[in-house]
């Protein structure tokens, strides 16, 4: 046998066994978990421990955005600050605001993401003092957006949003840039 035609077997070999691998049923869903429109996984209640699903983790910077997001800002040598999560000068309990960057130089060029659990009643509250305060109210699809006035904002997205809050059914996101929510995930 030549080798030429040995190492073409051998392709072929790989690509049945491949193949093979891609065959079969796909598994179905189960309710082990369930995806809300926020993005956020929970728990569906086991019917074994009389339903009370297990309570979410507390927030971290490293659980709020992607674990590949985190990889990549440490790649880049980056580290993260983390601190209560504030809207205004009210602190929210049970949240958490992160700035990532690189801490060595004084730098403009950092990324800031946070998430907190919040009621309606706060939410609402909040929502109207940034809004007396000059920021700007939007109702959006995933929820109340309220973004810094442009004039005043450090950094804009492609869409000229600065400094953005995203309340939501019991939970209110921030980051940098309105684009940027789309990394906040919550614990």
């Amino acid at each position: 046998m030549t080798r030429r035609f040995a190492l073409t077997l051998a392709a072929a070999a790989l690509s049945v066994i491949a193949l093979a691998g891609c065959s079969g049923p796909s598994p179905t869903p189960t309710a082990a978990a369930q995806v809300p429109s926020d993005g956020a996984t929970t728990s569906a209640p086991d019917p074994t421990d009389g339903g009370t699903p297990e309570p979410a983790a507390d927030p971290t910077c490293d659980t709020i955005i992607p674990k590949s997001t985190a990889d990549d800002f440490r790649s880049l040598g980056w580290s993260v600050s983390a601190e209560s999560f504030r809207v205004g000068a009210t602190e929210i309990d049970g949240g958490i605001q992160c700035k990532w960057g690189d801490q060595r130089i004084t730098t403009d060029r950092v990324q800031v993401f946070g998430w907190a659990p919040i009621d309606d009643a706060t939410a609402a509250e909040a929502e109207r003092d940034l809004v007396a305060s000059g920021w700007r109210r939007e109702e959006g699809p995933s929820g109340t957006y309220v973004t810094e006035n442009p004039a005043w904002a450090v950094g804009k997205d492609s869409d000229g949003y600065g400094m953005t809050y995203l309340f939501g059914d019991g939970w209110v996101k921030l980051a940098d840039t309105r684009q940027s929510l789309v990394l906040v995930e919550g614990p």
